[in-house]
């Protein structure tokens, strides 16, 4: 058994009298005291009523589920009763879908209402594996801040439109006055097959529109970078299971980076010991303040976020032995270690990067290609479909939106009014547009700057399909009535072009091969249940090989293909010769990253994920900034080795702010030590600071830190080389769970 002693604080490290005396008394508070009805935040037992004061309630799902609804019969079960019983969960298998994590689940249903998901087993991808997200999707159906009826917003007023055939007419009308100004689909990255199919017909009916594809959190220059090294504009596979080195360059790939859930499960394979595999992978991590993935490393080096591109050329470097030129004597010894592992475990070694500039993943192209990963460790037979978006046409966008040469803008489940670094160009832009449209389920940032809302369906109440790798299809089916008065998104888009396929789809009873009829379910012929059934009938054949799909919940390629592609250098000195010449830090730098709980923010109302704890800072309900404590000690006069200190910072839950400044922008933060976090570094994450008419969870929840972003070339940037910090006279409290 191992002897490491493990601490969860400089408290436990050093032994405070305040610690111990916290410690022997953990349990002191009353478990369970009357409430005084002094509110939420000031009430003895603040969690007792805690989602109803938050706005969270199943009364709408206890109508949507009883008989008096309509029913729309036969979605398969995964284990199919042979009668629902009262007080008897139900299982359907569906598909969450967020902010571009598309996972395969398993929703919980007991009496007509969802109330837990588990991870699909069914799914090679994640494995019956699910995220934080996904697991607190659930509350979201039930929260009474969703949108509930189609509406025309006046002056950030809504105005509901009492009937969807009322507002399809207005539409209608609204988009015959355009005078030939073309139509934009705003959307995330779509992975569903046939929505895709749906957006290229909805398209061609008018000439000159186009679909922009655009991701809060972006993989645009990983995608650019693909695109000029191995001529596809896409991001491949990853298998961490065949990886016996692991390099990563600030990417956080077990807690936020591209796949975490799926990526978790193969880093996991090869850091267990067992008669199969007798020895362990390897893992470095270059970074700049401590994330959950640099937390398990074996070697972990920081550094400054403007040398996040000198660190990937030294490691190019290292690998090609031309030297490596870098002045920290730690930093330079790591490149060189991990780029002797990487060489002796060419061909079974990855290196991976959680940069958004081209420049660094070009870098790192050329690494991966000559340690032999192109075609083992990376897959370019199977490509990864969870990040499609450019930074380059949304910048384009902003600049015709502006220009007024933009006629319709129609919003699919994006919010660039909040998360767009350049949100103020962009609502500028928008209020040029002659009819905006959001199908946003919330009265978000972006929605409230819309002339008209007819908000989606929440993911277990719609019907789809979802592509999260090329070969592997994972279904959404509903389990539940819709509880408001909303439409899906593909409805809306069906409605407004007449004569599509779906049109022609059989309302008659689907029939078996003998011409029998099956109980399956009842297409209504303009909707896009009946489009995407008729999409997948037409791929399948039968009737029951899409019942099947729809009870297993996926379907996945008989073979798993692994192959490489054919790179190219051509670009690879262009970029080294870019990243020398980069712009150098000044005293001040700061590091935008995800949390595991809210990510970009898309969930931030959302109660469980706030109260959630920073698997690395322990902290829920806020954003703060992220600084080491040799920064502590100048910056905060706080000293972690003197007790008096250290029993000041962590048992008073009152913590110093900083206001920070960057890029003409400010914000106030408090300030939270953490160990491993690069001097001079701050980090800051995003996904907070959202407007309270998305929902009270979020009223007062952090800061809005998408304004310090950056465009760097065509891409943005979420590392800022030069700010200012200074400390205020405030104290903020912030909850800590330590």
């Amino acid at each position: 058994m191992s002897q490491n002693n493990i601490w969860q604080s400089f408290g436990a490290l050093k032994q405070s009298e305040k610690h111990l005396e916290t410690v022997e008394n953990e349990f002191q508070e009353d478990l369970i005291v009357e409430d005084d009805n002094t509110g939420l935040l000031d009430a003895k037992t603040p969690r007792r009523d805690f989602l109803k004061y938050l706005g969270f309630s199943t009364a709408a799902a206890t109508v949507a589920a009883s008989c008096e609804m309509p029913v729309k019969k036969a979605i398969p079960f995964v284990n199919k009763p042979g009668n629902i019983i009262p007080g008897v969960p139900n299982y359907y298998a569906t598909t969450f879908i967020q902010d571009g994590d598309v996972q395969s689940v398993v929703a919980k249903v007991r009496d007509g209402r969802p109330i837990k998901v588990e991870g699909n087993d069914l799914s090679p991808i994640t494995k019956g594996a699910t995220s934080a997200r996904a697991q607190a999707s659930v509350l979201d159906l039930y929260d009474t801040a969703r949108l509930r009826f189609p509406a025309q917003i006046n002056g950030g007023k809504i105005v509901e439109i009492p009937t969807f055939e009322a507002f399809d007419k207005t539409i209608a009308t609204a988009m015959a006055g355009l005078g030939g100004k073309p139509v934009v689909l705003l959307t995330g990255s779509i992975t569903s097959p046939s929505s895709k199919q749906l957006i290229g017909e909805f398209l061609a009916k008018t000439p000159g529109s186009r679909q922009v594809i655009y991701d809060g959190i972006s993989y645009s220059g990983m995608i650019q970078a693909n695109e000029a090294s191995y001529g596809q504009k896409a991001i491949p596979s990853y298998h961490f299971d065949n990886a016996k080195v692991v390099v990563s360059l600030g990417a956080d790939f077990l807690g936020t980076w591209l796949s975490p859930v799926e990526f978790a499960k193969q880093y996991a394979k090869g850091r267990k010991i067992d008669e199969k595999n007798i020895g362990l992978s390897k893992h470095y991590q270059f970074e700049s303040i401590l994330s959950m993935t640099g937390a398990n490393a074996d070697e972990r080096y920081t550094h400054k976020p403007s040398e996040t591109g000198a660190v990937a050329v030294a490691l190019l470097n290292a690998l090609n032995a031309t030297g490596v030129a870098l002045s920290n004597p730690k930093l330079k010894a790591g490149i060189e270690k991990a780029a002797k592992d990487l060489k002796a475990a060419a061909g079974a070694a990855l290196v991976v990067s959680g940069s958004n500039d081209v420049n660094v993943q070009l870098v790192v192209n050329a690494i991966n290609e000559s340690i032999g990963a192109n075609g083992k460790t990376i897959n370019w037979a199977i490509t990864n479909n969870l990040r499609q978006g450019v930074d380059a046409d949304m910048t384009k966008l902003v600049e015709d939106m502006n220009a007024g040469a933009v006629g319709a803008l129609l919003v699919v489940g994006v919010n660039p009014s909040y998360d767009y670094y350049a949100a103020d160009k962009f609502n500028a832009g928008l209020a040029k547009v002659g009819v905006s449209i959001s199908f946003n389920t919330r009265f978000d940032e972006t929605t409230e700057r819309c002339k008209f809302v007819i908000p989606d369906h929440h993911y277990l109440e719609s019907w789809g399909d979802a592509a999260p790798k090329s070969g592997y299809v994972s279904f959404i089916q509903p389990t539940i009535y819709p509880l408001f008065k909303t439409r899906q998104w593909q409805d809306s888009l069906l409605k407004w072009m007449p004569g599509t396929v779906a049109q022609t789809v059989s309302t008659k009873p689907a029939t078996d091969s003998t011409g029998k009829a099956v109980a399956a379910i009842a297409t209504s012929g303009n909707d896009y249940l009946g489009y995407v059934k008729n999409f997948w009938m037409t791929r399948l054949g039968t009737q029951a090989l899409w019942d099947q799909a729809l009870r297993e919940g996926v379907i996945n390629p008989i073979a798993m293909p692994v192959g490489g592609a054919t790179f190219s250098s051509a670009a690879v000195a262009g970029a080294v010769s870019a990243i020398s010449s980069a712009p150098k830090g000044g005293v001040w730098e700061i590091q935008l990253y995800e949390k595991v709980s809210v990510g970009g923010g898309a969930q931030a109302t959302n109660p469980w994920l706030q109260e959630l704890p920073d698997p690395v800072t322990k902290a829920t309900w806020d954003n703060y900034a992220t600084i080491s404590a040799a920064d502590a000690k100048e910056l905060l006069d706080i000293d972690l080795t003197d007790n008096g200190d250290l029993d000041s910072y962590e048992v008073n839950p009152g913590k110093q702010v900083l206001k920070i400044t960057a890029n003409g922008k400010e914000l106030l933060l408090p300030a939270i030590i953490v160990p491993g976090t690069q001097k001079n570094t701050i980090g800051i994450a995003l996904g907070y600071g959202r407007s309270e008419k998305a929902g009270i969870a979020a009223k007062d929840a952090g800061k809005n830190a998408f304004p310090f972003a950056t465009l760097n070339g065509n891409n943005i940037s979420y590392a800022v080389v030069n700010a200012t910090v200074a400390k205020t006279g405030d104290i903020y409290k912030i909850a800590q769970n330590q």
